[in-house]
Parts: structure tokens; C-alpha cells; sequence
């Protein structure tokens, strides 16, 4: 499982948040997000390769939680990529990775 530490969270004046993260090669096939309330979340571009976002900020945290959907943004080099939209599937417990 490929980790990401280095993104960002932005959240727009309606409370939507979108997630800015490095750009992956390959599509994007029926994407989805999922999240336990703590401080890492699993981004499934694909069924296949999931990316474990590490440390969601404990300010954002409850704000995430409450979302149904977020809109996620690929970017290069400041280019942006690519953007979609997906789903937030909420967990009781994300499992630990050594």
C-alpha cells in the first residue's frame, strides 16, 4: 500500500473539503475514501491500489466525519492533473500498518 504524507485539505465556505495529492500514474476506476474519524484515511482510486493518507489534521477531523462525499485533485508540478469526486465510506476502525 503506497502512503501518502504530503498533501492538503481545503475546505471552501459551503464546507466542502477537497483534497489536494500528488498525481498517480494510471485512471481512476469507481473511486472511494474511507475513514474512521482518526487521523489517517485510505483513498481507493481503484479497488486495487489504495493510498493510506497519513495524519489528517485534528482540526479537519470531525469536519471529514461529517462529509458524505469530498472532491479529490491531482496535481504535478502545480499542474493539475486530474479531479473527481468520491464517496466517504465511514468505518468503526481503519487497520494498522506497521
Amino acid at each position: 500500500m503506497e502512503r501518502e504524507t504530503s498533501f492538503n485539505i481545503l475546505k471552501n465556505g459551503s464546507g466542502r473539503l477537497m483534497f489536494l495529492i500528488r498525481a498517480r500514474i494510471g485512471g481512476v476506476s469507481s473511486p472511494y475514501m474511507v475513514y474512521d474519524g482518526g487521523e489517517n484515511a485510505l483513498l481507493y482510486r481503484d479497488e486495487k491500489n489504495p493510498v493510506m493518507l497519513n495524519y489528517i489534521h485534528p482540526a479537519i477531523r470531525s469536519d471529514l466525519k461529517g462529509q458524505k462525499g469530498v472532491l479529490v485533485v491531482e496535481t504535478n508540478d502545480g499542474a493539475i492533473i486530474r479531479e473527481y469526486n468520491l464517496p466517504i465510506k465511514l468505518v468503526k476502525a481503519l487497520p494498522v500498518l506497521e
